[in-house]
């Protein structure tokens, strides 16, 4: 298991993504109350994400954020600190996203990488997919949300 990444952000490219290989990066994104509510009440105004009184009366026992929130601070982590813009050729999708434990106020997120598969393009010579599974942690170590997904890197050497 490598905390971080050996490999210099803007040279990552498919040959450096070996399956087995576990990264963990150092770098967190914490949530506030205030950001829980905002984002809620523009993509998913559910009351246990929008009003913290009435939440306490769910079965959440107190506000969380929106899985959709909790996702996009997964991938905004993923971004910085995984996928270089030098050789990122984007991602076809992902897939068994899971939420295991609420995001609340006050939480602060990292990220753990664990290469499944990289798989050589049979039709573009210049690059490969690369199969990762990301578990989202937080600050008691406890994994909030996991999913698998794929993404698209350029060669190296092409061929």
């Amino acid at each position: 298991m490598s905390k971080g990444s050996p490999i210099p952000y803007e040279e990552r490219y498919f040959e450096n993504f070996k399956p087995g290989s576990v990264f963990e990066f150092s770098e967190t994104v914490g949530v506030s109350e205030e950001e829980i509510i905002s984002f809620a009440e523009k993509y998913d105004p559910q009351f246990f994400h929008t009003d913290p009184k009435a939440a306490e009366d769910s079965n959440f026992r107190g506000l969380i954020a929106s899985g959709a929130h909790t996702i996009s601070l997964t991938f905004w982590l993923v971004v910085r600190n995984a996928v270089s813009g030098k050789t990122s050729c984007g991602s076809p999708g992902i897939d068994e996203v899971r939420w295991l434990k609420p995001l609340r106020p006050g939480d602060t997120l990292r990220v753990r990488l664990t290469i499944l598969d990289a798989v050589p393009s049979s039709s573009k010579k210049d690059r490969g997919s690369v199969k990762i599974f990301v578990e989202t942690v937080n600050q008691k170590e406890e994994v909030v949300m996991t999913y698998k997904g794929i993404s698209i890197f350029l060669k190296r050497l092409p061929g």
